[in-house]
């Protein structure tokens, strides 16, 4: 079999930044194997995340009938498989296959120690850097330049169209999460907005529209501009990629932000930067610059989830109510 021949399938089902984080891990897999046809696995939601990806040749979405998307990749003969999710769906695509695997190790248990009893046995390591460890035997090695995100030039939003003041500077100011427990509260957010002079952009989905209009409706003077659910995932990249600063939510915007190498206050409630999932530059020195942290220390609740709740377990969602927005105007102004 020669690198030509080569045909590999990397897996990854969800969610938006878990596909984003896994573009480093295609990079460098195309580096090392540039002549290979490398295929990616996901849901079809996510198509506008990662379809736009050049070191990609072809694509596979999960169809209803998940023993079509089995047959489908049956067909392809593909040489390896690259399983960046590991659960049981995958289980089923690799045995079906029949060929190489290599599977990224997750750290279910550790989280569970960690979130249940306090116990923190996690490597720290960032996910990046563990999804890299899965291909390790295939010779690919990070080359640290961090995230990719391509946006076509349609989905590139012209920053003129917006109001006048905007061209000048503006903080991206993303309210998504996909946990309640997650987001910054609606009071945090317009305390926050009513202190920063930069004229700012909300970013969000259409979970987000109802809080958004809340939050723009407390803010009557005109340096926000609301923009939840007016675009779609390129075009709010475009945003975020045009932006002086992003102030985020430990999202997967986060990571898109990140890709364009951008300065990001991101805020963290009931999960916690030690589950390896901070903002990713590829670089130390990066992460310095450009990445501040902010969240309530030793506060002995937290985690309370590795992924997140609707409310909060405590009735008291300190870990969010109790963030210091002092510390984030500090880091706007640094």
């Amino acid at each position: 079999m020669t690198e030509k021949n080569l045909k590999i399938l990397i897996i990854r089902f969800s969610s938006i930044g878990d596909i984003v984080l896994t573009t480093p891990v295609v990079r460098c897999l195309r580096k090392k194997y540039p002549q290979a046809q490398i295929h990616y696995l996901t849901k079809a939601k996510f198509k506008n995340i990662i379809g736009t990806n050049p070191n990609i040749n072809k694509f596979h979405f999960l169809k209803n009938e998940f023993k079509t998307t089995l047959a489908e990749l049956k067909e392809e003969q593909f040489d390896y498989v690259i399983d960046l999710h590991h659960n049981l769906r995958t289980w089923f695509v690799k045995k079906k296959l029949a060929c190489k695997s290599f599977s990224f190790k997750k750290l279910n248990f550790e989280k569970w120690l960690l979130v249940n009893f306090k116990k923190d046995t996690l490597p720290r390591l960032h996910i990046v850097d563990r999804y890299f460890e899965t291909v390790a035997n295939l010779g690919v090695e990070n080359d640290h330049e961090g995230i990719d995100f391509f946006i076509n030039l349609v989905d590139e939003v012209d920053i003129s169209k917006l109001p006048a003041i905007f061209s000048e500077g503006y903080v991206a100011f993303v309210l998504g999460g996909t946990f309640f427990t997650k987001r910054l509260p609606n009071e945090k957010v317009i305390s926050l907005c009513r202190t920063i002079h930069k004229p700012i952009v909300f970013l969000g989905g259409n979970a987000e529209l109802d809080n958004s209009n809340l939050i723009a409706k407390a803010l009557t003077h005109a340096k926000v501009f609301n923009a939840v659910n007016k675009f779609g995932i390129a075009q709010s990249a475009s945003i975020l990629k045009q932006a002086e600063v992003v102030i985020t939510n430990d999202t997967g915007m986060m990571h898109i932000a990140a890709a364009f190498k951008k300065r990001i206050i991101s805020i963290w409630g009931n999960t916690i930067p030690a589950f390896g999932m901070t903002p990713y530059y590829g670089s130390t020195e990066l992460e310095k610059k450009f990445s501040t942290l902010v969240q309530v220390e030793n506060l002995p609740c937290r985690p309370c989830s590795k992924l997140g709740y609707n409310s909060c377990p405590k009735n008291h969602f300190k870990c969010m109510n109790d963030i210091d927005e002092s510390k984030i105007i500090l880091a706007l102004e640094q």
